[in-house]
């Protein structure tokens, strides 16, 4: 099971490495008879995502995906799995290890490296159902300026930061999955 589970996320994180490669910024591919969510990058509050809820309803919050969010991450867009689940991605101009560190804490779970180039960090939030599930419920840290990368396109023209140095993708848990 865990190595179904490291195989489905090996598969996700290569396609965004992937399209890294080719210096593109990520695009989603939408299934028949659905539509990709629309980009709206807010930024997030300073204090803990506690303290205050996002100014614009569209952007997802700890409350919504029942995952911390780190707290000056900003909502870059999210996409459909399938099988009734999304995900999302956030982007954080903090560097890899702190946001790794960040999880650690409060996730309180060590979380597993999946890959060493680009440091790629794995948090299992809840139980994988294959037979209902596309992903398993998780946090995934990516590190975007490894090998002398600018860093993860920031996808609003001229919006600060330019480019996100991690990659934070959240598939949240479901409710009777935990």
């Amino acid at each position: 099971m865990v190595g179904m589970t490291r195989a489905i996320w090996v598969t996700a994180i290569s396609a965004v490495a992937a399209t890294a490669a080719l210096a593109q910024t990520p695009q989603p591919f939408p299934r028949p008879g659905s539509a990709p969510a629309v980009p709206t990058a807010q930024p997030a509050p300073q204090a803990p995502p506690t303290a205050s809820a996002p100014l614009d309803p569209s952007v997802p919050t700890e409350a919504t995906l029942g995952v911390p969010i780190y707290p000056t991450a900003q909502f870059i867009t999210s996409y459909d799995a399938g099988r009734a689940q999304r995900y999302y991605v956030f982007g954080a101009s903090a560097p890899f290890a702190e946001l790794v560190a960040y999880y650690r804490t409060v996730l309180k779970e060590r979380g597993d490296q999946v890959f060493t180039q680009p440091p790629t960090h794995m948090f299992e939030v809840g139980r994988f159902r294959e037979e209902t599930m596309a992903f398993p419920p998780g946090v995934t840290v990516k590190d975007w300026t490894w090998g002398g990368s600018a860093g993860y396109p920031n996808p609003r023209p001229g919006a600060q930061p330019a480019r996100f140095a991690t990659i934070i993708m959240i598939v949240p848990p479901v409710p009777d999955a935990r």
